[in-house]
């Protein structure tokens, strides 16, 4: 557990003092939220309605900024080495650092979606929802984004295809994610959508760690 939280620890410092920490992905969300009015116009009961999946695909896009980071750095200086002859399991290591990212991307984003929903005139009713699917919702884009950074470590510019692994991964959250918002401002029970939510979020947190271990060690071979 001391090694684990180590690794964690770690992480978190070098999200702070390399390229923002959740910064960066906070500015990402404030630039995207504060680009749309300006192309929706002033038609502000629109803006409302599309208010819910446009902030939760702002968020996926937010978290995906970061995610080539996962293991890029570790691959090229040697720590991912040292990290798989560790006394850590690489199962754990893994989920140590996407446990890293969602604490420096996802809970910030999920904070900050209430104040930028205002600015998208959203209803009043659609806060507190969107808020709890994020927190419930966004773990996902932090595990199932460290298979594909996991399978496009040591690759120089990997980016691009580390994108097209992963976004299809996001979308039925991001579906789910926005229609908890939707049915809650529409006056209808969003407990199924919930449901899914955590059910995506427990799935990835089985599965992630160990499908992102095993193309870790498939890069070390």
């Amino acid at each position: 557990m001391s090694a684990f939280i180590a690794l964690l620890r770690r992480d978190l410092t070098l999200a702070f003092r390399v390229g923002g920490g959740p910064f960066l992905g906070l500015a990402f969300f404030l630039t995207v939220t504060a680009l749309l009015p300006l192309g929706v116009g002033a038609r502000l009961g629109l803006l409302g309605e599309a208010a819910a999946g446009f902030l939760w695909v702002a968020a996926a896009l937010a978290a995906l900024l970061s995610l080539d980071r996962l293991f890029q750095a570790d691959a090229e200086d040697g720590t991912l080495d040292q990290l798989a002859l560790g006394s850590l399991p690489l199962e754990l290591a893994v989920l140590a650092k996407c446990l890293a990212h969602w604490l420096t991307t996802g809970l910030p984003l999920a904070f900050a979606a209430p104040v930028l929903a205002l600015l998208l005139n959203m209803p009043i009713e659609g806060y507190l929802p969107l808020t709890l699917s994020l927190l419930i919702g966004s773990p996902v884009f932090s595990l199932a984004g460290a298979i594909g950074a996991a399978l496009t470590a040591g690759l120089r510019r990997g980016g691009l295809l580390l994108s097209l692994l992963v976004l299809p991964l996001f979308v039925p959250v991001v579906i789910f994610g926005a229609g908890t918002v939707s049915l809650a401002m529409g006056g209808q029970s969003n407990l199924g959508a919930f449901l899914f939510l955590g059910a995506a979020s427990l799935f990835a947190l089985v599965l992630a760690p160990l499908a992102a271990a095993a193309a870790l060690r498939i890069h070390l071979s």
